[in-house]
Parts: structure tokens; C-alpha cells; sequence
């Protein structure tokens, strides 16, 4: 089979396309023909190395976490799946460096491999893998607030969210808007507005605006419920002045603040703020399984769909040039970065 593989860290240009075997799955695994691979900002940041010299070398890695294909062979024990059954999966690389789903064929154990719900595409199962159950921790972890995501689970709830028109802002949008939150989203030009709005945003705002703090508060006056964060340190005051008492911040990324987020103490103890970081990696398997079932609802009522009318460009590249797809992700692309592997029948 063909896939892509880094054998040191560094750019780009560490990527490779090879030839490698095609493994068989042991008890309690799953094959996957990958039809669909997706590129998230963790892929590229763990082809650097996270802080490792470039060169430094690794053992041979398929990058990319998320993707979605049709299951190819099932090990012994395995029940639930059939080959022919479309999936998508989650988190791929964490179960190996050969587990990445930039390549035409992964194993990986069933708890991994979720059925994708008819209606909804391979692009869909591959690219609201990470961005979609980052949004589902994100819109869970208020102390007020539901622990899992259905029709009505946030009603009454205002939620803003910061960068709108990012992976994961969008994918907080789409979600939010469907468990029936009131959603206010800031971004930082009108082509994102329009992007925001598409994703379902209710209130769209500016920024760098003085008066963004005013503005979010004639939408909630009482203040907002929860904040997903992408910019934390930046925006760090702006909590403090919009948030209701007993309040929420979901961090998920510091965008534009470095490694140091700054926190007025007497502001945010008298607000009884929250601040929840999150990253999948050390979630927990039960969390992680509650959102993809959550999700996978979710792309069943049509709720998550990709596409620009949906708020979420999508940005192709083939296989043989991963290293192009990785290259748009870093640099920022707006909307989702996705490799065809393989054809879909």
C-alpha cells in the first residue's frame, strides 16, 4: 500500500510517499480503508517535533490524526463491525506511529472506529474528528452545564466563541447551535463573519474592537454563560467583563499570547470563574467515546455538515502531496485541509 511517512522531524519536506505492507488486524482490531484523510494543526505540530531539534529522528510515522474510510477486515473478537461498514475514527496516530491515517490502509482497535451515520460524507467522518470532539469537551465542561450534547441540552445558554471561523470555532458553532445555545462569534475580517454566520452564529462581532465588551453584553446582558477560547491570554480581560457569575472558559488554544496566560485574581474570584484547558490526548477514553457518539448524532441529524455554505471551505490535495496539505494547514488556511487517499467506492 502507499503511505506517507516521516523518519525525522522538521518541515515539510520530511514527508515522504512509500510503499508499505498492509498490516492484519489482531483481536479486538479493525482495518480501515482510509477514503478520506484530514489535517489538523496537532499533525504538523508533532511532524515538528513539538520542541524537538529538527533532524532529530524518529521512528517511521504516518502523520494525521483523523480520517474516515470503509472498515476492510476485522480481528478476532471484533463485533459491530462488518467490512463494507463506513466509519470514522478517532484519534488514529495515538495507537502508533504507523496508525496515522495518511496512508491507504490503518489498523486500530475497535474502540478507535465509530460508525459514520448514513447522509453524512467521508469528508465530514474525517474532518470533525479533532475539531468536532474538541468543540463536544469544550461545550461540556461548565459546572452548570450538560455533560453530553443532544436537541435542547443548551437551551437558555449563550455561548461565545472566539475565532469563529476556525476548525474548531466552527465545529463549536455547528454543535452549539444544535443543542440549542445562543451563539456569539468573533472574528477578524468580514470574509470570517460570513463564514461564522454560515456556521449558524446567531451575533457575529469584530475585532480588535474597544468596544467588543459592550457589544457582546447588548446581546447578554446577564453575561455569557461559557467562552471557547482560542486566544486566551489575549483575551483574557474580555472574560473577565463578559462572563456571568459561575461563568466557564474553555481553553483550547493560546493563539497570539505565547506559553503565559495572565489572570486578574480578584475579577475572577468574585465571578466564581472556571477556567477548563483541554486537549484530547489526556481526556480520557470515556469522555472521548461520549463525544463521538455525541457527534456522530449530530452528522446524523445534519447538524455538521463541511463546505463553504456551511461555514467550513474545504481545501483538497492527493496523497502524494501530504506535504502541500500540511503546508496550507500551517500557514492557516481557512476551513479544512483534505487528503483523497483513496477512491470512495
Amino acid at each position: 500500500m502507499k503511505a506517507v511517512v516521516y523518519r525525522r522531524h522538521g518541515g515539510p519536506e520530511v514527508l515522504s510517499l512509500s510503499e508499505r505492507a498492509v498490516a492484519d488486524p489482531g483481536p479486538g482490531e479493525v482495518r480501515v480503508r482510509i477514503v478520506v484523510s484530514a489535517v489538523n494543526p496537532t499533525d504538523w505540530k508533532a511532524r515538528l517535533g513539538r520542541g524537538a531539534e529538527a533532524g532529530t529522528e524518529t521512528p517511521d510515522t504516518v502523520p494525521n490524526q483523523d480520517g474516515a474510510g470503509v472498515v476492510d477486515a476485522v480481528g478476532p473478537d471484533v463485533t459491530g463491525f462488518s467490512p463494507g461498514d463506513r466509519v470514522w475514527l478517532i484519534l488514529a496516530g495515538t495507537h502508533g506511529p504507523a496508525a496515522g491515517t495518511a496512508q491507504e490502509y490503518t489498523v486500530l482497535p475497535a474502540a478507535q472506529v465509530v460508525p459514520l451515520p448514513e447522509g453524512a460524507g467521508f469528508d465530514e467522518g474525517a474532518g470533525f474528528g479533532v475539531p468536532g470532539l474538541t468543540a463536544h469537551r469544550a461545550l461540556t465542561v461548565a459546572e452548570d452545564g450538560p455533560a453530553r450534547l443532544a436537541p435542547g441540552a443548551l437551551d437558555g445558554r449563550t455561548v461565545l466563541v472566539s475565532g469563529g471561523a476556525g476548525a474548531v470555532g466552527n465545529a463549536t458553532i455547528q454543535l452549539g447551535r444544535w443543542a440549542g445555545a445562543t451563539v456569539i462569534a468573533t472574528v477578524s475580517s468580514d470574509e470570517k463573519a460570513a463564514l461564522a454566520r454560515a456556521a449558524g452564529a446567531q451575533h457575529v462581532l469584530r475585532y480588535p474592537d474597544p468596544e467588543l465588551a459592550a457589544r457582546i453584553r447588548e446581546v447578554a446582558p446577564d453575561g455569557v454563560d461559557l467562552v471557547v477560547e482560542v486566544a486566551a491570554a489575549v483575551n483574557a480581560q474580555l472574560h473577565t467583563e463578559v462572563l456571568r457569575p459561575r461563568g466557564t472558559v474553555a481553553v483550547y488554544g493560546n493563539d497570539r499570547g505565547g506559553a503565559t496566560l495572565t489572570l486578574d485574581f480578584g475579577a475572577n474570584l468574585w465571578l466564581n470563574t472556571r477556567y477548563q484547558f483541554l486537549v484530547l490526548y489526556t481526556v480520557g477514553a470515556d469522555k472521548l467515546r461520549a463525544a463521538a457518539e455525541d457527534v456522530t448524532a449530530a452528522l446524523a441529524d445534519g447538524a455538521l455538515r463541511l463546505g463553504e455554505d456551511r461555514g467550513v471551505p474545504v481545501h483538497r490535495f492527493p496523497l502524494e502531496e501530504t506535504a502541500k496539505a500540511h503546508i496550507a494547514s500551517e500557514e492557516g488556511a481557512t476551513g479544512k485541509v483534505l487528503i483523497d487517499v483513496t477512491p470512495a467506492e
